[in-house]
C-alpha cells in the first residue's frame, strides 16, 4: 500500500490536530441541555443525601443495646419528617428515605421484625450502620459533580437536579453543513427514479446522526457533479458553518470534483485511508473551516463518519470524547481472503453457552446499506488478517458508535 494511504489512527491524529474547539458558551436550563457539552465544571453545594437516612422500611435502633431484646415503639418517622431524639431503649418505626433520629445508628428491616402490642422483637445480630445511607454518601458538598467537556446525558441532568441545579453553562451547538454530490442522486419523494439513478440516502443518515448528537445542522442538499456548482457550495458552506461534511466526489473518477475544488479553494491535508470500506476520504481546509470529504457509497460514508469524523466533530464541540470501546467476541465465520487494508466487517451479535458470537453479514459490499441495518457491530480486522471459526475477534457495537 502506498505511503499516501493513512491508517485510521494517523487520520484521527491529523484530524484532532486541526480540531479547534468553539469558544462561545450559553446558559441552558436542564430540560434544554440534553446532549450539550459543559463549558465549566459543576460542583455541588450540598451533601447528597442531605441527612443520614434509612435505606429500607424498618425500625431505627441503637445496635449495641438492642440485639435480641424486646423494645417499645416510641416514634413513627415517615420520609420528610424531622424526628425527635430516639428515646433510650426503644425503637422507631421508620420508612425509606426518612431521616435517622439522633440516638439510632442502624435500621432493622421490617421482614426481620415481629411486632405486637406496641413492641418489637429484635434479631440476634444487628450491625452498626446497616440499612443506613450516610449524609454525603453519594455526593459531598463541594465535590465536582461533572467536569468541563462532559456531554450531558439524561442521567447527568437528573444528577444535577438532585443537587439543586436548574441551569448550566454549555458550549453552543456546533454548526455542521452537509451536502451530497452526484448526478445520479434523486431526492426521496421528489419523483420516480430512472435507470442509473439512486435515491439519496447519505444526506438523511448523516443529518440524523448529527441532530442526534446535538449539532446545529445546515442542509445544502444534493449538488450535481459540476465543478463550478461544487466550488460555489463549498465556499458558501465554509462561510456559514464550523465544519463542512460532503459525501461523494473524493475518489479517482473524472466526475469526482470535490477533492479538486477543496484544493482550489484552500488546502487538501490528506486523501485516502488504509481501511475497507471507506478508502476515499479527504480532509481539507477552506480558510479556518475544516472540510471532511466522505465516500459516496452509503456503507463507506457511514463507517468513516462514525470512526473518523465523529471524534473530530466532538473535539470541535469541546467534548472530552472517550476512546472507542471494543468487545471481544467469538467469530462464527471463516474469512480466508486477506486484505492489505484494515477491514470493518458488519456482523450480527448473539449469545451462546460460551459467550458472545459474531456472525458475518453475507454481503459486505460498500453499497449494501442493508448490511448496516441488519447488523449489530463492526468487526475490526488489521491488514492481512484471516479469521477462523471460533477465533476471538474484537468488535465495535453500533449502539456505542451511534449514541452520544
Amino acid at each position: 500500500m502506498g505511503s499516501s494511504y493513512l491508517s485510521i489512527n494517523e487520520a484521527r491524529h491529523l484530524l484532532l490536530e486541526k480540531a479547534v474547539p468553539i469558544r462561545e458558551i450559553e446558559t441552558k436550563n436542564l430540560l434544554e441541555a440534553n446532549n450539550c457539552v459543559l463549558a465549566e465544571s459543576v460542583f455541588s453545594s450540598i451533601d447528597v443525601p442531605l441527612v443520614t437516612n434509612s435505606a429500607m422500611d424498618g425500625y431505627a435502633v441503637e445496635a449495641s443495646s438492642s440485639i435480641g431484646k424486646t423494645l417499645e415503639l416510641s416514634n413513627r418517622i415517615p420520609a420528610g419528617a424531622s424526628p425527635s431524639v430516639l428515646k433510650e431503649g426503644t425503637a422507631a418505626r421508620i420508612f425509606t428515605g426518612a431521616p435517622l433520629p439522633i440516638g439510632a445508628d442502624s435500621v432493622v428491616v421490617q421482614e426481620e421484625i415481629f411486632e405486637a402490642k406496641g413492641s418489637v422483637f429484635m434479631p440476634s445480630a444487628i450491625s452498626v450502620g446497616q440499612n443506613v445511607r450516610q449524609a454525603g454518601e453519594d455526593i459531598a458538598a463541594g465535590e465536582e459533580v461533572l467536569s468541563s467537556g462532559h456531554r450531558l446525558r439524561a442521567q447527568d441532568l437528573g444528577l444535577l437536579a438532585s443537587v439543586g441545579i436548574s441551569s448550566v453553562m454549555v458550549k453552543r451547538s456546533l454548526k455542521v453543513a452537509v451536502f451530497s454530490t452526484g448526478n445520479e442522486l434523486v431526492e426521496p419523494g421528489s419523483r420516480s427514479i430512472n435507470l442509473g439513478e439512486l435515491y439519496s440516502s447519505n444526506q438523511v443518515t448523516l443529518l440524523s446522526l448529527l441532530k442526534n448528537w446535538g449539532m446545529d445542522v445546515i442542509d445544502f442538499g444534493i449538488i450535481p457533479d459540476d465543478p463550478s456548482r461544487i466550488s460555489k457550495v463549498l465556499s458558501e458552506a465554509s462561510d456559514v458553518a464550523d465544519c463542512v461534511i460532503t459525501t461523494g466526489g473524493v475518489s479517482v473518477g473524472e466526475e469526482d470534483h470535490v477533492k479538486t475544488q477543496i484544493k482550489n479553494l484552500g488546502e487538501l491535508i490528506f486523501w485516502k485511508l488504509n481501511i475497507k470500506p471507506g478508502k476515499p476520504m479527504a480532509l481539507g481546509m477552506i480558510g479556518a473551516t475544516p472540510i471532511l470529504g466522505l465516500p459516496g457509497n452509503p456503507v463507506s460514508a457511514f463507517v468513516v463518519f462514525l470512526l473518523v469524523a465523529k471524534p473530530f466533530i466532538y473535539a470541535m464541540q469541546g467534548d472530552n470524547f472517550k476512546q472507542l470501546v471494543y468487545i471481544p467476541v467469538n467469530a462464527k465465520f471463516d474469512l480466508k481472503e486477506l486484505s492489505d487494508r484494515q477491514q470493518y466487517l458488519r456482523v450480527r451479535i448473539s449469545q451462546c453457552s460460551f459467550g458472545l458470537t459474531a456472525e458475518l453479514y453475507p454481503n459486505q459490499g460498500s453499497g449494501v446499506f442493508n448490511s448496516i441495518c441488519k447488523s449489530d457491530a463492526l468487526a475490526e480486522l488489521p491488514p492481512n488478517t484471516s479469521v477462523t471459526n471460533g477465533q476471538l475477534i474484537k468488535v465495535l457495537m453500533f449502539d456505542s458508535l451511534i449514541g452520544p
